[in-house]
């Protein structure tokens, strides 16, 4: 048998873009012939990974999970929504959701290089596996995690939209009620910030431009001018900040106020929000010249 090295196996991942242990195991079936190597992994489908990997990856699902007082959110993309219904995309991202919570890797590329359980090798490998049987594109774009005396979490449309809340405060039926009603809300309003504390200057600064010159266009004196900024800029926190606006679950209070009632004391520590796919730029398909392509091809 020939001898397997790892410049063989590098040379056939850069060639089909295969996982390392696929690689292996195509090069000692093949005893190290190369072209007969590729052959071998394209017979199985996981030769195909790297073809797929220039093409926008929009869609897909944002799954989180909750134990205790930890919390993760998370964005594996796809090329079509057809694969949010695939039993094996699912179970892919439900595995890493999981590996996610317990390992807590520091970012998207340490997660890629931890052993994906109850298979050989990497997260990396597992996902190039899947691209290939599954026959799109694939990335896992972003993770969150979160701790908190109270950690709730929201997922709205079957993963388009995907919340965590962590809260400060005893573990009480109330509390973690209200917990999940604020990750409700965050789904439905996506505030820009928690507090008026939290509100970027520049922000804050844009807004207040655009207001003053609005009034002054009206001919209003300037001290008449400055109550109107400031009467807009408060309607402008109202309307921005997470406590301040009005609590879709009860729109008699402000969630501030839900907070308070549920808990005096209680406070925010953090809040997460993902949109599947959003900051993507999505390709525009020419259905049109697709279906003719293929009539020509074929």
């Amino acid at each position: 048998m020939a001898s397997i090295t790892a410049a063989d196996v590098k040379k056939l991942r850069e060639i089909s873009g295969a996982g390392m242990m696929d690689c292996k195991k195509a090069l000692s079936a093949t005893d190290g012939d190369m072209d007969a190597a590729v052959d071998f992994l394209r017979k199985k489908g996981l030769a195909a990974a790297s073809k797929k990997a220039g093409r926008v990856a929009a869609e897909g699902s944002v799954t989180a999970l909750v134990e205790g007082g930890s919390g993760m959110l998370l964005e594996v993309n796809a090329e079509t929504d057809f694969v949010s219904k695939n039993d094996q995309f699912n179970d892919f991202v439900s595995t890493l959701g999981q590996l996610v919570l317990n390992e807590k890797p520091a970012d998207v590329e340490a997660l890629k290089a931890l052993a994906f359980p109850g298979e050989e090798g990497t997260v990396a490998e597992a996902l190039a596996r899947r691209i290939a049987t599954i026959g799109e594109n694939m990335n896992i774009r972003r993770f969150a995690l979160v701790e908190g005396d109270v950690v709730a979490s929201y997922v709205h449309g079957g993963g388009r939209i995907g919340v965590l809340v962590a809260l400060a405060g005893e573990a009480t039926d109330a509390l973690k009620e209200v917990a999940r009603g604020i990750a409700m809300h965050v789904a439905a309003v996506n505030p820009l910030c928690v507090s008026r504390e939290d509100m970027p200057a520049d922000a804050v600064e844009r807004e207040k431009a655009v207001l003053s010159e609005r009034a002054l266009a009206s001919g209003k004196p300037a001290n008449i001018v400055e109550k109107i900024v400031t009467g807009q800029l408060n309607k402008f926190y109202a309307e921005s900040c997470l406590l301040e606006q009005d609590y879709v679950v009860n729109s008699d209070l402000k969630v501030g106020e839900a907070l308070k009632q549920a808990q005096p004391g209680a406070s925010i520590i953090s809040v997460v929000r993902y949109a599947l796919g959003e900051g993507i730029e999505k390709e525009e398909a020419d259905f049109a010249a697709e279906v003719a392509a293929q009539v020509q091809g074929g």
